[in-house]
């Protein structure tokens, strides 16, 4: 009954581990206990000044090197932390609205380390920015960066990249193609540098380059985020019993009927594990490299699902 719940629930979803629908509910589950955090200190006769310098500001990333050097944690954490529900909201639609392109496009496992990388470089450029010109080093005192902006926008220059005439909106005129709205957010982003945020907006344009650079290296061949998923993949096998044994009972087996018919011709056996090797591999490649045979598969077992 449990495989069969599995296997009913993977097939509904198309995929095992959707990335974008768990990088939205981590975005959101942090946005909300940090803020329950605030509505406590509230409560307790404290001010959001105080919740801010006491808890918040141990999670957001400072401008200042040495500060980075006593928590560098936040070159990571900044990236899930939003004070504001507009500013999250915002983030989310853009990662959802981009995300499912870029899934479909590149598969799952391009989601969550592009996001890390695109927020790292922006992390990196507004430190270097907001320390090497004068204009925003002036006051660079309890300057800080936090949001997912900079990881946002790398996967939205990258899906932008990899399908620049890919259409939204189709019930205008046919759609609007996905550059032209890009380009469009960037300008106004980048427009906005000379405001009291600048630097924050400086790493939203290092992301936007890490996003770029990550699709021609792709397109090269160089899948830089081959070794993060393996690293993923065998830290959930790590609290995956089933999957763990799957493994170890693996061996080198037929997915085809061999008696009864003749050698040369094939008729795939729809199996529990040939449908994970199939859903696996649309996570890690997308559906669009799925060979005749694999999508025949899915077919067959989508109408007996159905009966």
């Amino acid at each position: 009954m449990l495989r069969e719940d599995r296997y009913r629930k993977r097939m509904l979803l198309g995929q095992d581990g959707n990335s974008l629908i768990m990088m939205i509910a981590v975005l959101a589950l942090v946005f909300c206990i940090f803020k329950f955090i605030d509505i406590a200190y509230y409560l307790s006769g404290l001010s959001h000044e105080t919740y801010m310098s006491g808890i918040f500001k141990w999670f957001i990333l400072p401008a200042e090197v040495d500060r980075i050097v006593d928590r560098p944690w936040t070159i990571l954490t900044y990236m899930f932390m939003h004070d504001g529900v507009f500013h999250m909201l915002g983030n989310i639609l853009w990662l959802w609205a981009f995300g499912y392109i870029l899934q479909d496009l590149a598969g799952n496992s391009k989601l969550l380390p592009l996001f890390l990388y695109g927020g790292v470089a922006g992390a990196f450029l507004f430190v270097v920015t907001n320390n090497a010109f004068p204009a925003l080093s002036a006051d660079i005192a309890g300057r800080t960066l936090h949001g997912a902006s900079a990881g946002v926008m790398a996967i939205a220059i990258a899906t932008t990249t990899l399908a620049p005439d890919y259409r939204i909106f189709p019930m205008l005129n046919g759609g609007i193609p996905l550059w032209i709205i890009t380009i469009i957010f960037v300008i106004i982003d980048f427009a906005s540098i000379t405001s009291d945020n600048g630097g924050g907006h400086i790493a939203h344009l290092g992301g936007a380059i890490m996003g770029l650079i990550f699709v021609l290296q792709l397109r090269r061949g160089n899948d830089w985020s081959a070794w993060m998923t393996r690293f993923f993949s065998w830290f959930g096998n790590l609290f995956n019993p089933e999957k763990k044994e799957w493994k170890k009972t693996a061996k080198k087996e037929y997915f085809y009927k061999t008696k009864g018919t003749q050698p040369y011709k094939k008729v795939s056996n729809i199996t529990q594990k040939r449908i994970d090797e199939i859903l696996d591999k649309i996570n890690s490649q997308g559906f669009r490299f799925l060979t005749d045979e694999e999508k025949e598969i899915l077919k067959r077992a989508s109408e007996d699902e159905q009966l």
